[in-house]
C-alpha cells in the first residue's frame, strides 16, 4: 500500500487562506464588461439518459441565460442564480432587524404599544434566514456566486468528457470538465463553506481512522459517487460486494479541475482507501502511477459490506474540491502495446488492465490522419477508460528480443520509429545504427504523453562504448496536463563515421508490460504546434479583443509562422497575424464586424510556415492558461474555441498599414489611431497591454477629426535591431465627476476598448524613404 507524506505542502497550503485566484489567466481587455468565470461544477457530470441538477460556482454569473456544451444534444435550463449579500445589504437587513426587535421589546414592556404583526414576524424570520445563509458566506469572489442548472443528457450520446460553459449578457465563460457517465449516480447535497481562511489550510484535528462520516451513504454497485470535500472532511460510503469480484474504484478529482491557483501542490490531492466491515484497511492509494488521481483494483476476499473512503492528503477542502468515484466490476485499462503504428499498416494492439474483454484489438489505420487516437474496450455494455495510441506517417519497427538480451542490441536503419517496452524492472533496450560525421541525430521518446508509466532516460554511445550524450526529462509545453514531463529527447551532432548505440531505460528501475514507448531515431523533423489562448473570446460588434498564440517549435525550427482564420464567419479579422522568426508567442487581436449579431460562433485559427521548401499548415488548438500554486503556468487544452459577440463596441482603427519602425534611442515612431467620438468620456488615453521590454508610449496628441497621434519610444539597452512583434493598446476615457461630487473629485476612468494589433520592427537606422 503506497503512502506519501505530504510534509512539504503545509507551508504553501497555509498561505493559501489569504488568497483565492482565478485558475485561468483570462485577460480582461479594456471595453469588455466583467465576463463570467467558472470555478467548478457539482456534480461534475451525470448519467447518460437522465435529467439532474448541477450547481456551477464562479464569478460574474448574474444574468446567466444559457449553458453551452462542447457536445451537441445536451439541454440545460437555468433554475436560479445566487450571490452573497453585499455589506450594504447586510447592514440594511441588520438595521431592519433591529427596528423590528425594538418594536417587539417595547410591546413586551408596555402592552399598550402595538405588537409585531404576523407579516412582521415572518419578516424577522426571513431576515434571520437570509443573514444565516447568504449573509454568512465569506467566500472569495471567485467562488462566491452559484448558478443552478437542470441538465438533460440524451440516451444516445457517447460516454466521455465534454466541456460546460455559461453564457451571460456580458459573454461566455471559461470551460469546466463535464463527464457523460454510463453508471447510476449517487450525489450528496452541494456544500457551502463559510470561512475561506481555513478552507485550503491543512487540518491536524481529524484522523481518517477516528472521524465519523457526516452522512452514512450506502450505494448499490456499479455506481458513480459524487461529492465535495470541505476543510478537514473525510467522506465514506458503504456498499455490498461478493467474494471474487474484481472491483475497480477509480477517483477523478484532479482530472476535473487540473490546477488550483492558490494551493500547493496546485490541485485536490485525493487519497482513496478501502476498509472491511471491521474497519481493517484492505487497500490504499494516493495516486495511480504518475496521475494524482487514485485508483484501486481489488479482488473481494469475502461476501459482506465494505467502506470506501476519500479525503485530501492534508485535509484541505473547499467547494471546488469536487470528486467522482466510479465503483464496480467494469473494465479498466492500465496500458496498451504498442503505443502506436504507421498510418496504412496493419495494427494489432495488446490491451492490459482489469476486467478486460479481450487481450488484443485490431485497429484499421488506412485512411486515417496522423495524430493521437483514444480507444476503449467494451465489457458487458460498459466502456473502459480510454487509452491513447499514436498514428504516424513514418515507418514503424518493432522491438526485438536482441534489444534487451544482448549488449550489441538491435540493428535499425534510420530514420525509424521503434515500438518497445521495458518489460521487467532493471531492463535496458539498446538499438544500434550507422551514422556519418557531422550528421545531426535525434532520439525522441514518446511514452508518458501517451499514458505509459515509463520514466525514460536515453543514452547515446559510440562503438567503443563511450557515452556521448544522455537525457532524462524534456519539458513539453504542449502537454499541459502532465504533472511530470518524463519523456526524453536527445539531439547530437555525430563526431565520426561508424556505429552508435542508443539505450532506453527507466530512471526508477521499474518495468512491466505497461512500460511501453515509441522511440524515433533519425534526422531532425522541424515543425511546430499552435495553442490559442484563451479558448473563449468575448468581443463587441465592431471592436477588437486580444488573443495570444503560442508556437511550440520542434527540432530546431525557428522560421516565421503566418496566422489566419479558417472557416470563420464573414467579417471577422485577425490583426498582427504573424509569429516572427525565433519567437514562441505573439499577441494578436480578433476584430468583429460592426454588424455582427449577438451570437456564439466557432473559432479556428491556422498557422502556415515554409519548412524545407514545403508549406506546412497546422491548426491552432484552443487552450487555457492556467496557474498552479501561485506561480506556474500551464497551457491546458480545450475541446473547442468559441467567440461570443455581445453588444456593440468602439471601433478603433490604425491609420497606416505596414509595420511600425522603432529606432532605439532615435526619433520616436509615430502611431496614428482613428478613435471613435465618445461623448461621455472626454479625453482618450492609451496604454500598452503586456508591452515588450524596452518599448513604451510617449506623448499623445489629438489631431484632426478622430485621429490621435502617439509617440512610441525604444530603449537601446533593451531592444535589438531586427526584433519584431505586435503592440496591443488599450483605450481609456475620462468621465467628469457629477455635479453632486466634491470639487476635488477626479474624473472616472472608463475602459473603451482594444486597438487592433500593430506590427512593429526594431531598426538601427530609419531605412530608405520612398
Amino acid at each position: 500500500m503506497k503512502r506519501l507524506t505530504w510534509f512539504f505542502l503545509a507551508l504553501g497550503a497555509g498561505l493559501a487562506g489569504a488568497y483565492l485566484l482565478p485558475n485561468s489567466a483570462r485577460a480582461q481587455p479594456a471595453g469588455n464588461r466583467n465576463v463570467p468565470h467558472l470555478a467548478f461544477a457539482y456534480p461534475a457530470g451525470g448519467q447518460i439518459g437522465t435529467t439532474f441538477t448541477v450547481r456551477i460556482g464562479g464569478q460574474y454569473l448574474n444574468g446567466t441565460t444559457a449553458a453551452h456544451f462542447s457536445v451537441a444534444g445536451i439541454s440545460a435550463r437555468v433554475l436560479g442564480h445566487e450571490r452573497p449579500l453585499t455589506q450594504k445589504e447586510i447592514n440594511d437587513l441588520r438595521d431592519r432587524q433591529q427596528v423590528l426587535q425594538d418594536k417587539r421589546n417595547a410591546a413586551r414592556k408596555d402592552p399598550k404599544l402595538p405588537a409585531l404583526t404576523a407579516a412582521e414576524d415572518e419578516e424577522v424570520a426571513a431576515i434571520r434566514r437570509e443573514l444565516a445563509g447568504r449573509g454568512n458566506r465569506q467566500l472569495s469572489p471567485v467562488l462566491a456566486e452559484t448558478v443552478t442548472l437542470e441538465i438533460s443528457v440524451p440516451a444516445d450520446l457517447a460516454p466521455g468528457d465534454c466541456e460546460l460553459r455559461l453564457r451571460t449578457a456580458t459573454g461566455i465563460s471559461n470551460p469546466v470538465v463535464f463527464v457523460l457517465g454510463q453508471l447510476p449516480e449517487f450525489t450528496e447535497p452541494a456544500r457551502i463553506a463559510t470561512s475561506p481562511a481555513a478552507s485550503v489550510r491543512p487540518s491536524k484535528e481529524l484522523d481518517p481512522q477516528t472521524k465519523r462520516p457526516k452522512t452514512e451513504r450506502r450505494v448499490v454497485l456499479p455506481a458513480v459517487v459524487n461529492g465535495q470535500i470541505m476543510p478537514g472532511e473525510v467522506d465514506r460510503f458503504h456498499f455490498t460486494a461478493t467474494k471474487g469480484q474484481k472491483l475497480v474504484l477509480a477517483a477523478r478529482a484532479r482530472a476535473l479541475m487540473p490546477y488550483l491557483a492558490d494551493a500547493v501542490p496546485g490541485w485536490f490531492q485525493a487519497t482513496l482507501a478501502l476498509y472491511d466491515a471491521q474497519g481493517r484497511e484492505l487497500a490504499y492509494n494516493d495516486d495511480f502511477r504518475f496521475s494524482p488521481d487514485p485508483v484501486l483494483c481489488f479482488e473481494i476476499p469475502a461476501d459482506g459490506t465494505y467502506v470506501a473512503e476519500i479525503k485530501d492528503a492534508i485535509y484541505r477542502g473547499r467547494e471546488d474540491f469536487v470528486y467522482r468515484i466510479a465503483v464496480g466490476e467494469f473494465p479498466y485499462a492500465t496500458g496498451v502495446y504498442p503505443l502506436g503504428a504507421a498510418v496504412g499498416s496493419p495494427a494489432r494492439f495488446e490491451l492490459h488492465g482489469w476486467n478486460m474483454p479481450a487481450e488484443t484489438l485490431d485497429l484499421p489505420t488506412a485512411g486515417r490522419s496522423p495524430g493521437v487516437l483514444t480507444v476503449s474496450a467494451r465489457q458487458k455494455g460498459t466502456l473502459s477508460n480510454p487509452v491513447r495510441i499514436a498514428l504516424d506517417a513514418g515507418t514503424d519497427d518493432a522491438e526485438e528480443e536482441t534489444a534487451s538480451a544482448t549488449a550489441a542490441g538491435q540493428r535499425v536503419a534510420l530514420p525509424v520509429t521503434v515500438n518497445g517496452r521495458i518489460a521487467c524492472p532493471g531492463n535496458r533496450d539498446t538499438y544500434r545504427f550507422s551514422g556519418q560525421a557531422g550528421q545531426i541525430f535525434v532520439a525522441r521518446i514518446t511514452a508518458r504523453r501517451l499514458g505509459s508509466p515509463l520514466d525514460s532516460i536515453l543514452t547515446l554511445q559510440d562503438a567503443a562504448g563511450r557515452s556521448l550524450a544522455s537525457n532524462d526529462d524534456t519539458a513539453d509545453r504542449g502537454a499541459g496536463l502532465l504533472p511530470h514531463h518524463a519523456d526524453s529527447l536527445l539531439t547530437f551532432t555525430l563526431p565520426a563515421d561508424g556505429d552508435y548505440t542508443v539505450t532506453v531505460a527507466d530512471t526508477q528501475h521499474q518495468g512491466s508490460p505497461d512500460h511501453a514507448y515509441r522511440l524515433y531515431l533519425g534526422p531532425p523533423q522541424p515543425g511546430f504546434e499552435l495553442r490559442v489562448v484563451p479558448s473563449g473570446l468575448n468581443v463587441r460588434a465592431g471592436a477588437s479583443v486580444p488573443v495570444t498564440v503560442y508556437a511550440l517549435r520542434h527540432d530546431g525550427f525557428t522560421g516565421e509562422i503566418m496566422l489566419a482564420l479558417a472557416d470563420s464567419p464573414w467579417g471577422f479579422a485577425l490583426g498582427g497575424a504573424k509569429i516572427p522568426a525565433g519567437q514562441d508567442k505573439v499577441q494578436a487581436t480578433l476584430t468583429a464586424p460592426y454588424g455582427a449579431r449577438d451570437e456564439l460562433v466557432p473559432l479556428r485559427l491556422v498557422g502556415r510556415a515554409d519548412i524545407g521548401g514545403r508549406v506546412i499548415e497546422r491548426t491552432g488548438l484552443p487552450a487555457e492558461d492556467m496557474m498552479q500554486a501561485f506561480f506556474y503556468h500551464h497551457l491546458v487544452p480545450a475541446q473547442e474555441g468559441v467567440v461570443q459577440v455581445s453588444g456593440r463596441g468602439a471601433p478603433f482603427r490604425v491609420a497606416a498599414k505596414g509595420a511600425l519602425k522603432i529606432i532605439p534611442g532615435g526619433p520616436p515612431a509615430k502611431l496614428q489611431i482613428i478613435a471613435p467620438t465618445v461623448r461621455t468620456t472626454g479625453k482618450i488615453t492609451f496604454e500598452l497591454q503586456d508591452p515588450p521590454p524596452g518599448i513604451s508610449l510617449g506623448h499623445m496628441v489629438s489631431g484632426r477629426g478622430d485621429t490621435v497621434s502617439i509617440e512610441v519610444l525604444g530603449d537601446p539597452a533593451a531592444l535589438k535591431p531586427g526584433t519584431q512583434g505586435n503592440l496591443v493598446l488599450q483605450a481609456f476615457g475620462e468621465r467628469p465627476a457629477g455635479k453632486a461630487a466634491p470639487k476635488n473629485a477626479r474624473p472616472t476612468r472608463v475602459p473603451l476598448g482594444t486597438v487592433p494589433a500593430v506590427a512593429y520592427e526594431v531598426r538601427d537606422h530609419p531605412g530608405p524613404v520612398f
